[in-house]
């Protein structure tokens, strides 16, 4: 039988409803992310550089695009005849086929997957947050401390404490309580959503708990271990960790790439972050061309100017056209003597000439304030936009558009153009 100390399970499958237009067709861990890479690489790397060869990934939402990306894990060295990536979708049983419901319920549908490698430890990711960390360490941690369960925390500021699941802890680090979002919290030390579990204490809390509906590690298994006693310890963080599960935190997080000395570093000689990447040519300026502060990725031609952005492969940004405080993703056209202004662009999506965006006064979306906010332009991937329009902030526009589609050539601030079907 095939034994391995620790394997990772990384849940994969979230939709990211608070991406916007940006998750429409894809799952949120394939969203492109800093030039070149997707948000699912960083996890990915993560493993690797941390010793751990055997990952499974689950997908549910729309994976098409993860699952290719990942493929047999080549960039990450997770090809691998023993263990390796393993993509994990849900899959028909022979009486009925079941989504994954829930983070556990996920795990406890993968149970034979874990049993195929017997691990002593299995680690439990979550594929949408970027940050840098050696799992070693924290498995280190938690042998020491015999621990049954590690959570892995971070110290937030106390006044936004109660957005998080907050663990309380003795002088040694051992779990003496923990609250769900509490109103007063007793602590700062927020919970990460990663979690090194001895395989056996895992499976019973799994197979006790299988038929909660929707089973959570948040509220089911970690509250399971907890009245049962279990050994819980919280280990600290302190390095950079996003999640950029909103537009505005995605936007933020791309942009502290660029500052002069980044708090994240994309590339340190010891913890690289491995991608899956095109063949593609080497970046072209033209003569003409200004680029300051700003990310560009291979194949990618620029004409105009560029500020303080991050601009993905296989771009062409054409004469007189000035990007500012954006992110444009990979195989985007952007025509002449265009403006674009703290915009968020998705894939192969072609603006024309003469268009304008992130222009005019900063008025609430009036269908999604919570998504579209902060002054932000989102167009989805695969989009069109015809010559000369002028877009507003907050807004958002998906889809093949055309100049009717357009009041007098222009979307107002806090409105959305999303054509049907398109979506």
């Amino acid at each position: 039988m095939i034994k391995k100390e620790m394997i990772a399970m990384l849940l994969a499958g979230g939709q990211g409803s608070r991406l916007g237009v940006l998750t429409s067709k894809v799952a949120k861990p394939a969203v492109a992310f800093g030039g070149k890479y997707r948000i699912i690489d960083f996890p990915l790397s993560n493993c690797i550089n941390s010793g751990v060869d055997t990952v499974g990934v689950l997908t549910q939402y729309q994976p098409l695009k993860l699952n290719s990306h990942i493929g047999i894990g080549i960039p990450w060295d997770l090809d691998r005849n023993i263990g390796g990536v393993t993509v994990l979708p849900p899959y028909e049983k022979s009486t009925h086929s079941e989504w994954y419901t829930g983070t556990a319920n996920a795990i406890y549908q993968n149970l034979a997957y874990m049993e195929t490698y017997n691990p002593d430890y299995v680690l439990i990711l979550s594929g949408d947050h970027i940050y840098k960390m050696d799992y070693e360490v924290m498995l280190d941690f938690h042998k020491q401390n015999n621990a049954e369960c590690t959570i892995a925390v971070m110290p937030v500021p106390m006044e936004e404490a109660s957005r998080f699941g907050i663990m309380i802890t003795d002088q040694k680090r051992k779990i003496i309580d923990f609250e769900e979002k509490p109103a007063n919290p007793r602590s700062n030390l927020a919970s990460m959503g990663i979690y090194i579990f001895n395989f056996k204490t895992l499976k019973e809390a799994l197979l006790q708990m299988a038929d909660q509906p929707a089973l959570d590690f948040g509220k089911h298994i970690i509250p399971y271990c907890y009245k049962n006693e279990a050994s819980l310890y919280a280990y600290e963080f302190n390095g950079y960790w996003k999640d950029v599960g909103t537009l505005e935190s995605y936007w933020q997080a791309n942009m502290e790439l660029i500052d002069i000395v980044p708090e994240f570093n994309l590339y340190e000689e010891y913890w690289k972050i491995f991608t899956k990447s095109e063949i593609l040519p080497p970046q072209y300026f033209s003569e003409s061309s200004v680029i300051e502060k700003s990310i560009v990725g291979e194949g990618s031609e620029i004409y105009g100017r560029v500020y303080n952005s991050v601009i993905g492969c296989g771009v062409v940004i054409e004469e007189d056209s000035e990007i500012r405080d954006s992110i444009i993703m990979n195989h985007v056209t952007i025509g002449k003597n265009c403006r674009i202004n703290k915009s968020i662009v998705a894939e192969d999506t072609i603006i024309e000439d003469e268009v304008s965006m992130g222009i005019s006064e900063e008025v609430s979306n009036e269908e999604f304030p919570h998504i579209y906010n902060h002054g932000l332009v989102c167009v989805g991937e695969k989009s069109r936009l015809p010559k000369g329009v002028t877009i507003g902030k907050n807004s958002c526009i998906y889809g093949i558009t055309k100049a009717d589609d357009y009041k007098d050539m222009h979307l107002e601030s806090g409105k959305n153009l999303i054509k049907a079907g398109d979506m």
